[in-house]
C-alpha cells in the first residue's frame, strides 16, 4: 500500500446541519455537552446554521476547499454537523466509514455523500469497520484517533467509542502503530474522543497532559513527540473544556497552512500559547457556541479532510 505523507489536507468535507440540537444519547458519555433549555429546538438549529455557514466562508476566505454537503430533513440526525466520526479519506485512495456508538448517529453515514466525493476524488477502496456495532465495538474515525500520517502512528485515548481491539484492526489495516493510552477530565470521566484533548499539526502538538493519568503512558507519549519532532504545545485542563484541544491544521492551494479552532478555544489561550503556535502555523478562528455548547464538540469535529488523489 502506497504511503501517506501528507500531515494536512487542502480539502475539507463539512455537513450543513438541517436539525442540529442536543443528543440525550452521547450525552451519557459526552461531559463537554450541555441541555441550555432557554431556546426552542428551531432556535438552536438556526443558531448552528449561522455558525456553520461563517465557519465555511472563513475558511474558504483563506483559501481553504470546502466540500459542502446538506444534511437531510429526514431522518433527524443532530449530530450530522460532526462528519469526521463516520469517514476517512486516504491517499491511498482508501475511505473506511466506522462503527458509531449512538444508533442515531449511524444515520449520517450517507452514500450518496460519498459518491458525490467519488465523482472529484480517484478511490481504489473502500473499507467499513460498521459490522462491529453488531458486537458493541466503536471506533469513531477521527474523534477516536489522532493519526500522524507521515510517521505511521495513530493515538487514541480509549474510551466507550474507542474499542482497543477494533483500534489495532484498522491499524493492521492501514499499515499505522497504534499509541493506545487512558485520559480523563477533570471530574474523573473519561475522555470520550482523542481529538478533544489532543491536536497533530506537522511540527507541532497541542495536548493536555493533564488529562493523561498514567506517568509511564504521558512519557511514551512525550518519546513519541520527541522522536517524530513535535514541538509540544500543552493545556490546562480548563482550557480543554473549553476545546482548545479540538484544533485541525489545514492548507490552502497555496500551501500556507492554519490551526483552525473556535473562538472559545482561541480566547482560553495565553499569549505564550499563541505566540507558540504562531512559529509554526496561522491561527484561524470563528465562533461556534452553539453547536459546542449542544452537540459538545467543536471546530476540529466539523471537518473530515479528504485526501483522496484528485482525478
Amino acid at each position: 500500500m502506497p504511503k501517506e505523507t501528507a500531515q494536512t489536507a487542502s480539502h475539507l468535507l463539512m455537513v450543513r446541519p438541517a436539525n442540529f440540537g442536543y443528543n440525550e444519547e452521547t450525552a451519557a458519555s459526552n461531559a463537554f455537552q450541555t441541555n441550555n433549555t432557554t431556546l426552542s429546538a428551531a432556535e438552536i438549529s438556526g443558531q448552528a446554521v449561522a455558525e456553520f455557514d461563517a465557519f465555511v466562508e472563513k475558511l474558504r476566505a483563506v483559501g481553504v476547499d470546502v466540500i459542502v454537503a446538506e444534511d437531510t430533513n429526514r431522518p433527524l440526525k443532530p449530530d450530522a454537523v460532526f462528519p469526521n466520526n463516520w469517514v476517512t479519506f486516504h491517499q491511498t485512495g482508501t475511505i473506511v466509514t466506522y462503527p458509531m456508538r449512538a444508533v442515531v448517529r449511524r444515520l449520517e453515514r450517507r452514500d450518496d455523500i460519498l459518491r458525490s466525493i467519488q465523482e472529484r476524488f480517484r478511490v481504489e477502496q473502500k473499507i467499513q469497520l460498521t459490522e462491529y456495532e453488531d458486537i458493541d465495538q466503536y471506533l469513531e474515525g477521527t474523534g477516536s484517533m489522532i493519526i500522524d500520517r507521515p510517521n505511521r502512528l495513530v493515538y487514541a485515548c480509549l474510551s466507550p467509542r474507542t474499542h482497543p481491539d477494533l483500534l489495532v484492526r484498522f491499524c493492521k489495516l492501514m499499515g499505522y502503530e497504534p499509541v493506545a493510552f487512558q485520559a480523563t477530565d477533570g471530574l474523573g470521566q473519561e475522555i470520550y474522543h482523542t481529538n478533544v484533548m489532543m491536536a497533530l499539526g506537522e511540527t507541532f502538538v497541542v495536548i493536555c497532559f493533564d488529562a493523561v493519568q498514567s506517568e509511564l503512558e504521558e512519557d511514551l507519549l512525550r518519546k513519541k513527540f520527541e522522536a517524530t519532532g513535535k514541538d509540544i504545545i500543552e493545556i490546562s485542563l480548563d482550557q480543554m473544556m473549553k476545546f482548545a484541544g479540538n484544533m485541525l491544521q489545514v492548507r490552502n492551494g497555496k500551501g500556507e497552512t492554519f490551526l483552525v479552532m473556535s473562538q472559545q478555544a482561541y480566547d482560553s489561550l495565553d499569549p505564550a500559547q499563541i505566540a507558540k503556535i504562531r512559529q509554526h502555523t496561522n491561527i484561524l478562528w470563528s465562533p461556534i457556541p452553539t453547536i459546542e455548547t449542544y452537540g459538545g464538540g467543536s471546530a476540529r469535529c466539523m471537518m473530515a479532510e479528504v485526501f483522496l488523489p484528485e482525478k
